[in-house]
Order: structure tokens, then sequence, then C-alpha cells
């Protein structure tokens, strides 16, 4: 499936390819390493390489080996040498078939909110991890943060406005400042200053899928979703979002002083034709970002290129690809035909969505040069 793969992200037109490695099949054990398993992602990274494909590499992407979870994870700040060991066997071979390195997957995500001794841990594994790369690899490196810009409830309301500002420092800002700075500002613990942490990134690598609202009257301050976010795009209910393209604009307008690499960006939707509406919003806030706010975006990532296991099931379906589950044959869907203009133009235009789109002639996207939009700017001055 290997050649098959790489085969068809060729025929869809893809130049770059995102995958991790699974640090529990290299080092299945402590002080056990099992170069057959390295192997393996070596030989992959040689054929993508050999099909013109760029390549970015996670480390970790939420998954330890189970020894890892028995010593304590990264509850523990000595176990941090562990994953930096497994680094120091794996990275310089694989770096001669990198162009760039995602050390971790959102550690916002992997750390409760409430667990600041983790969010911390995770924070140097990254830093230490990123050191690691950086003695053996001159590709560009960051760490994927999950961006999940938070909003108040009641746009008005004081306390919703002030609990919607520490979750979105404690979900968000606390990533981006520690790298800034070095410093790790969290509330109920004193600030703690790492140097090795500031300036760790080289690109912020941003996986954006919706936004976070707030109740300030809720013990979670997590808010029920609005009703009319309650539409059903797939069979499991966590998984529908809104369509939000302003929050992304929004949020990455804050993020300006590096490069921006959307490394995850995706729809879960049983209707592929809502994944092309969802693909032309984003696109579209990404060229608003670029040209109202400056940000720098210079790679999009999509999630994912084929239908996978997601949060304990295969029901959730963020591919561009079906796959059979008794063959494992893939097939490409129509939203992967749309990608592939999308990535042959560098851009997107009303008359490719409307390609795409024939079901939906009355949703046509504008173009800024069609001459009524022209009038109407007119009208308007």
């Amino acid at each position: 499936m290997m050649d098959d793969d790489i085969r068809l992200l060729r025929e869809l037109g893809h130049k770059a390819y995102r995958f991790s490695v699974e640090w529990s099949r290299i080092v299945p054990s402590p002080g056990k390493r099992d170069q057959s398993a390295l192997d393996h992602y070596i030989i992959f990274l040689q054929k993508l390489k050999e099909a013109g494909i760029f390549t970015c590499v996670t480390l970790l992407h939420f998954t330890t080996p189970q020894w890892f979870e028995e010593l304590g994870e990264f509850n523990k700040e000595e176990n941090i040498r562990h994953f930096t060991d497994f680094l120091e066997f794996a990275v310089p071979q694989l770096a001669p078939y990198t162009d760039s390195w995602t050390v971790v997957n959102e550690i916002n995500i992997s750390a409760a909110f409430s667990d600041n001794n983790k969010r911390k841990n995770l924070l140097l594994a990254f830093a230490r991890g990123a050191a690691v790369v950086k003695s053996f690899s001159s590709a560009p490196v960051s760490a994927a943060h999950a961006l999940i810009p938070c909003y108040p409830l009641r746009a008005h309301d004081t306390l919703d406005i002030a609990a919607a500002n520490v979750s979105n420092w404690v979900t968000n800002d606390y990533f981006f400042h520690g790298v800034r700075t070095g410093e790790i500002v969290l509330p109920r613990m004193d600030m703690l200053y790492y140097p090795e942490l500031k300036n760790s990134c080289d690109y912020w690598a941003i996986n954006y899928y919706h936004r976070r609202q707030v109740d300030s009257r809720k013990e979670s301050m997590a808010a029920d979703k609005m009703h009319f976010n309650n539409f059903r795009m797939c069979k499991d209910f966590a998984a529908n979002r809104e369509f939000c393209p302003e929050v992304f604009v929004d949020a990455v307008s804050t993020l300006k002083d590096k490069p921006v690499w959307v490394t995850e960006n995706g729809v879960c939707t049983d209707t592929d034709e809502f994944r092309i509406i969802y693909l032309m919003q984003q696109f579209e806030a990404m060229r608003t970002a670029i040209e109202l706010h400056k940000v720098d975006i210079q790679a999009y990532f999509h999630w994912s290129l084929m239908d996978n296991y997601e949060w304990g099931n295969f029901d959730m379906r963020f591919g561009l690809a079906s796959v059979d589950r008794n063959t494992f044959e893939r097939t490409p869907k129509p939203s992967a035909f749309f990608y592939k203009e999308v990535i042959e133009n560098n851009g997107m235009s009303g008359k490719l969505f409307e390609k795409h789109t024939p079901a939906l002639p009355h949703f046509d996207l504008m173009d800024m040069d069609h001459p009524s939009w022209q009038l109407a700017k007119e009208t308007q001055a």
C-alpha cells in the first residue's frame, strides 16, 4: 500500500506530505531499539523524495509507548530524557530525507487544561526535542499547535469575556508566549523561565478546525453549541463543527512574527460537497489573512489524505479519498479533484468552485475582478 499511497499523492497533485513516526514501534521497551521499525519510515521517506514530495515528519503525535506510560509519562519532568533518547536514535537516520519537522503535535490537547505540570513538561519536551533535531538537521522545526480561538458566548458580558480571555490563554497564548520569551506562564503557578524554549520554533505550525465558545455560567466553561451548529454532517456528533473562516483570519493575525504553516485543516463529513464548501471558505480565509493582515502563510496540509482511524472509530470521514475496509482500496472523492486544481493554480476562483459544485450554482463565489463586483464597489464609493 505504501507505493499505492505515494502514487495517489502524485495523481492528486500533492506537493507535500505530513506523517508521524511511532515511538512505541521503534523503542518497544526501555533500552531496546528496533532498527527494522525505523527502516520502514526511512524507506517511506526515500520513496516520497523520489516522487518529488516535500516531507514533514511529526515525531510525537499523541501516542507513547506503554512502558513510558507506566513510568508516569510526561507527568514527570525526568521522563523527558526517554523522549530525547528516542530522538537521538531516530532523527540522524531520518534527517537526510526530511524537509521539515513537527517535534510534538498539539501540546495543548495532550495536557488537560487544569494540568499545568504536564503542560509545562510537554513544552520542555518540545524544546529539548527541537534542540536534538537541530543538532542533526538544518530543516525547519516547529510544534503543531491546535489553534482553538476562544470567544465569549455573550459578546458583551463582562464575566464571559474574562472567562474567554483566560481560556484563550491556557489554550493558545501560553504556547506562543512561551516560544517567544522562554517564559511558561499559567494560572495558579509561578512563572518559570527556560532559555531553551525561547525561539525553539522556526515557524508557527497550526492545526485549525473550529473555535470554542465560553460560558462563564458553567463549571466547565464550555458553552453548548448554538442551535444552528447542530446540523449533522457525519455520524459522530462530537465532530460536527461550524464553518467559521473569519475566526481563522482573526486568530492568525497575531502570528506575524514567524511564517505560518497550516499543518492540519479539514472537516469531518459524510457529504463530500460540504468538504468543498468548507475548503473554499478556508482558502478564502487564508487569502484574506495574507492580503489584509500580511500574515506569511507558506504552507497548507489538508487533514487528511484518506479516511482513517479517528478518535476510536472509522466513522469520522476527514479524507479526500475513501477507503474500503475490506479491500483497502482508496477512491478519491470529488473534493480531491477540487483540491488538486487549487494546488495547480496555487489558489482558487469562483469559476473553479462552481465547476466542482454544479448542484450549487446559487452559492457561487464572486471573483473580485467580476464586472458586477467592480460596479458594486463604485456604487458604494
